[in-house]
């Protein structure tokens, strides 16, 4: 049996739904993110998968009825997704091959200037899967699979082993069929709806939505805001901070948000980023890479979940609430100003 295979049966029988194989070849011309000699010298391979999250505690989570199974679930999937690779690792090791297991998440490439907004991975899970065909990119720019769309967590390995390249998933099997629901889904309107941006990695383009700013997305996935800006429903955060047009009025308005953030009662769950040190962060959205299901109805009915969820609102004692739009936006009006200023 070969190398390739055995990798396959091996991520395979620990829940994974697809596996593709890159190499250094396939890989040619892309950006610094997919340069696998960053994290292993001499690595001639990459080996990419995906895990399925939990699709009942995802329809809580966008129903405002509970938060708390969905950030679990994330966190548990994107562990398990580390532990994975690494023990895939070691198995490539005892097999000869020099192996080297990657974090699914939170790994940054800390000696770039701005990395803490800029965020660069140590290496793409995104860009590994969609040129080895793990999943292809939709329009959020999250990497899904046909009949599971983009509520999965991408893990990966890399070696020095010579290892067969499968192909990227040809468009016209891609999961994706360019509904757009996924803009609608993030309250800050990170992604553009008509303009595309790409990338070329050995050779294959692939092309999403190009985004409007990166600070959008700090600014709601972090949770310092979550009021989407029709003030009709929000994120998990009870910030309702504005999302000014102008790049350096949203760039203020942003870092003013993050000291008073740091005043709010903590909240049920959360989780320490390694990256902010003494910070609890906590998961208030991710709706772009959760909402499609890889069925347009069903994506659909997610969208409707998220958006007749009403919005939430923070007690004294850190838990959280939704309320319909206008009942909230009464309630908020009211709350003393001592406690109102750290949300907006």
């Amino acid at each position: 049996m070969s190398l390739n295979k055995l990798i396959e049966e091996f991520l395979l029988e620990r829940g994974a739904l697809k596996v593709g194989f890159s190499t250094t070849e396939t890989l040619a011309g892309g950006p610094p993110s997919i340069d696998l000699a960053y994290k292993l010298e001499g690595a001639r391979s990459a080996v990419s998968f995906a895990l399925p999250m939990n699709r009942d505690h995802i329809r809580a989570f966008f129903a405002k009825e509970d938060r708390g199974p969905h950030e679990i679930d994330n966190l548990s999937t994107n562990t398990r997704s580390k532990g994975i690779s690494w023990e895939l690792a070691d198995f490539l090791k005892k097999e000869g091959h020099a192996a080297k297991g990657l974090n699914a998440n939170m790994k940054y490439r800390m000696e770039l200037p701005g990395w803490e907004l800029e965020m660069h991975p140590d290496i793409s899970h995104r860009y590994l899967a969609a040129r080895s065909g793990v999943g292809s990119f939709g329009w959020s720019g999250n990497v899904g699979i046909k009949g599971f769309g983009t509520a999965i967590i991408l893990g990966g390995t890399l070696t020095t082993a010579e290892l067969e390249p499968t192909d990227p998933i040809p468009e016209d099997e891609s999961f994706c069929d360019q509904c757009k629901l996924c803009v609608s889904a993030c309250a800050g309107g990170m992604f553009e709806k008509d303009k595309e941006t790409s990338v070329t990695i050995g050779g294959h383009t692939f092309t999403h939505a190009a985004r409007k700013d990166l600070v959008l997305c700090h600014f709601v996935c972090g949770g310092f805001s979550g009021l989407a800006r029709s003030g009709k429903w929000s994120t998990w955060s009870p910030g309702r901070f504005r999302f000014p047009e102008n790049k350096e009025e949203l760039a203020k308005e942003f870092f003013r948000s993050m000291p008073l953030y740091a005043q709010r009662p903590p909240m049920p769950g959360g989780y320490h980023h390694p990256s902010l040190p003494g910070m609890t962060t906590y998961m208030t959205c991710g709706n772009c890479q959760i909402l499609c299901f890889g069925d347009k109805k069903q994506t659909a009915a997610n969208l409707k979940l998220l958006h007749k969820s009403g919005c939430v609102l923070q007690r004294p004692d850190g838990s959280l609430y939704s309320l319909p739009a206008e009942e909230a936006a009464i309630v908020f009006e009211e709350m003393e100003p001592e406690r109102k200023k750290l949300y907006c």
